[in-house]
Formats: C-alpha cells, sequence, structure tokens
C-alpha cells in the first residue's frame, strides 16, 4: 500500500540527503586542500511501478559525481619548483612502499594528480606535500627525452664537468685610418681540467688593407709563439671583396691553419694548436664571414673597437639549484653559469577524467571508464600547459558548498516530516481495528 511506499521513500531519501551532507561536508573541510577535487550529489530516481493508471512511490539514491576535470584557481607559490597546469592534464607521480639501503623503494602502480606543490626531497627527488614522487622522462646528453618510459626525476649529478674551449669568436674594426703600429686584445680559455689561460692577439698593420695577425699564448708549456697570419680586407684580398670586409687570410705559419678558402660567403676562421700540459688543444678562431660586416673588419676610425669576444668551454661548476621550464625541462643549474637537463615532465590526458579511481593525498588511478592514459609534452594534445611557481587550489567554492547544505537540510527534515506523519497514519489505520 501507499502508506508503506511513502515510509520507504522518505527513508530513502533521509540516506540521500544523508550521503549529500557527508560529500558537502568532505568538500568544505578540504576547501584549502591543493589539488583537490569536489565530490557533487547525483540524485537517481528508483521506480517501483508506474504507468497511466498507477504509479507507487519509489526510492531515491545520491550518487558521487566527481568533478576531477573542473579546474580550481592557480596560485602564485613561493616554492620556485612548485608546478600548476592550466588545463585538463594530471601530473604522472609514484608511490614509495618501503626503504631499501636508505632509498625509496616505488609501487609499480600508476598514479596521478594535480596537486603539484612539488620540493626538493633530501634524496633529491621532487615530492609534493602528501609524500607522492613526480615522474618524468629521462633525458640523453643531448636533452632528448626517451618518451618510452616514466622514472621518479632525481637529481644526482652535483658537479658541472670542466670543458676545454674549442672556439672563440670576434667581431671587431679594425681602424683604417690608424697611425698606430699595433692593437692587441686578449681572450680567455679553458683547458680539459678547466683552468682559465689567456690568448693575446696581435694586429699589426702592413700594406693598404692588409694587417697582420699573431697569436701568443703564455701558458703553452712550449714557451713559443702559435703563429702569424695575413689578414686582408677589400681590393687586397684574393678574390677582391667588398670594402671593409675581411676577404682571406695568407702566409700562416706555426700552428695556424686557415679553415675554408677564401671566397665571399665561406667561414672566415682559422685554428691553431696549443697545449697547456694535457695535450694538443685545437681552438678555431671565428672571425665572421668572408665579403660580411659580421665579423672582423677595417673601416673607417683610429681606434681599436672590439665588438665581441666570446668562447667555449667552462671551467668546473658545483651545483646551484634546480629550475623547471615551460616545456617541461627540469634543469640542474651551476655555479659555472651552465644547466643541464636532468628530465622532462610530461602531462597525462584522459578521456574522461571523472572516471578516475580517489586515491588518499589529492592522488588518482586509472579505470576502464577513465580510459587508458596518454603521455605527452606539455602544451599538446589539449592537455593544458604548465605553469611554474604556482599551484592549483580547491574547486570548491565555499558559497556553492552552503547554499547546497541549506537545501539538503531543508530536504532532509521534509522527508523526516513524512516519516512522522506516515507513521502518524498508519497508527491511525491500526487504531481502526479497536
Amino acid at each position: 500500500m501507499s502508506l508503506f511506499g511513502s515510509l520507504t521513500t522518505a527513508i530513502s531519501g533521509l540516506n540521500a540527503q544523508s550521503n549529500a551532507l557527508g560529500y558537502i561536508s568532505d568538500n568544505v573541510a578540504n576547501s584549502q586542500t591543493t589539488g583537490f577535487k569536489r565530490i557533487d550529489a547525483h540524485f537517481e530516481d528508483f521506480i517501483t511501478a508506474s504507468n497511466h493508471r498507477r504509479n507507487e512511490p519509489g526510492a531515491v539514491l545520491a550518487r558521487p559525481q566527481y568533478m576531477n576535470n573542473v579546474q580550481g584557481t592557480l596560485q602564485q607559490s613561493q616554492e620556485p619548483l612548485a608546478l600548476a597546469i592550466g588545463g585538463a592534464g594530471f601530473f604522472a607521480v609514484a608511490s614509495a612502499a618501503g626503504i631499501n639501503n636508505g632509498m625509496p623503494v616505488f609501487d609499480n602502480r600508476q598514479f596521478f594528480t594535480r596537486a603539484g606543490d612539488f620540493q626538493l626531497s633530501k634524496d633529491g627527488y621532487l615530492v609534493n606535500g602528501d609524500n607522492y614522487y613526480l615522474q618524468g622522462w629521462a633525458v640523453d646528453a643531448a636533452g632528448t627525452p626517451d618518451r618510452t618510459r616514466l622514472v621518479p626525476i632525481q637529481v644526482s649529478e652535483q658537479t658541472f664537468t670542466p670543458q676545454a674551449t674549442s672556439t672563440v669568436n670576434l667581431a671587431a674594426n679594425l681602424p683604417a685610418d690608424a697611425t698606430a703600429t699595433a692593437v692587441s686584445t686578449q681572450a680567455q680559455v679553458y683547458d680539459s681540467l678547466g683552468r682559465q689561460h689567456s690568448v693575446t692577439l696581435n694586429f699589426t698593420p702592413g700594406a693598404a688593407n692588409s694587417w697582420t695577425l699573431a697569436v701568443d699564448v703564455p701558458d703553452d708549456i712550449t714557451a713559443a709563439a702559435r703563429g702569424t697570419v695575413q689578414v686582408d680586407f677589400g681590393a687586397g684580398a684574393t678574390p677582391a671583396v667588398p670594402a671593409g670586409t675581411l676577404g682571406d687570410f695568407t702566409g700562416a705559419t706555426g700552428s695556424i691553419t686557415p679553415t675554408a678558402l677564401p671566397g665571399a660567403g665561406n667561414p672566415a676562421s682559422f685554428t691553431f694548436v696549443t697545449d697547456f700540459g694535457q695535450g694538443p688543444q685545437t681552438v678555431t678562431m671565428e672571425l665572421g664571414t668572408f665579403g660580411q660586416s659580421n665579423g672582423l673588419t677595417q673601416f673607417a676610425g683610429t681606434a681599436f673597437n672590439l665588438r665581441n669576444l666570446s668562447q667555449n668551454g667552462v671551467p668546473q661548476g658545483a651545483y646551484s639549484g634546480i629550475s623547471i621550464r615551460e616545456n617541461g625541462d627540469v634543469a640542474v643549474n651551476y655555479d659555472n653559469g651552465q644547466s643541464r637537463v636532468a628530465a622532462r615532465v610530461p602531462l597525462v590526458g584522459f578521456n574522461d577524467p571523472s572516471q578516475l579511481q580517489r586515491l588518499d593525498g589529492q592522488a588518482f588511478m586509472a579505470t576502464s571508464d577513465s580510459g587508458l592514459a596518454r603521455m605527452t609534452d606539455p602544451a599538446s594534445n589539449g592537455v593544458g600547459k604548465l605553469v611554474i611557481g604556482s599551484v592549483e587550489a580547491s574547486n570548491v567554492d565555499i558559497a556553492t558548498e552552503f547554499s547546497k547544505l541549506i537545501v539538503a537540510q531543508r530536504a532532509y527534515s521534509a522527508n523526516t516530516k513524512i516519516v512522522t506523519t506516515t507513521d502518524q497514519m498508519l497508527q491511525d489505520t491500526i487504531n481502526m481495528s479497536r
């Protein structure tokens, strides 16, 4: 009969509103939790009997509706390694299953999160506030990521190996109106041990449009000059080039060897060999391009004008910190001004992120309903972009939750009223037989 049906329906309503209240309380409690995704109540009715002649009271169920695909507000963080995602992607993370020889042993299962409050652990891992370890693609020496496997990102390279200088770049103007007998400048180069040495470049004017360049390296163990080469400009070169531009190298002596034939458009460079005690070291002097004014020139002036003098090669560097770039590269920085890419952070996309299985600590696991995880570079394939130095706040809106709380409370009270009213009617029915 309908009285019993109304009682059953009202009780199901009490259960449904009770569940909805639980979702609301969970949301409010986690309104300040980084990366938290709120849960909404989706009410479903159950029909017992319903047609155009008869309808029996049914029931209602409050099913959780996960808002995993709704982004929270991005907030700046004082932690430089903090990450947020502007879009629909997730971070791939690992969970430590134990410790072996002082290092974490990782769970074989794959986890995902939006909580990007990462910091560097004592072991050099990037770990968020819920102890999930950020995973990424390992990279080779050229910085190319291996996209076939994920590994927890660990920074372990504490020193940068010194690199010997192999190239010196010079851009300067030799004075066409000079009365001085010579001009000079010095470049700094590094040997294979990272020690710095001076290379002196002496220019002595000769015939019109011609200078003699002498290369001297005082620290060379042979104590001899590296050699000389005649540098010709404009009409003084063979073949001739535009006035004031470098045309050819002639009469090279010692260890100096031009690296290209003269001719407009060819690189204007030569090599010399020196030895700082670690064996012969070949250095290339890059002076621009033959026939162009992008390197060494001879234009009007009475003074030597140095525009650029630089070299490759670096001394040994000590670890100074790490940074994360917008393309996901995790760069290890050193105090010698160099950096090395240790890994790249991918982002993960799902066809239906609302169907991910929720875990403790704002983590998720893929399910058959969510679809397979798609690993991709940031800012590609619809996963969103990385926002460096920020975190994603909870997507809970307190005002909305309080509104839902009032509705749930009123609905719960209304169902209790139905229960008491139905109980009174049943009591009246029983009393009829007395």
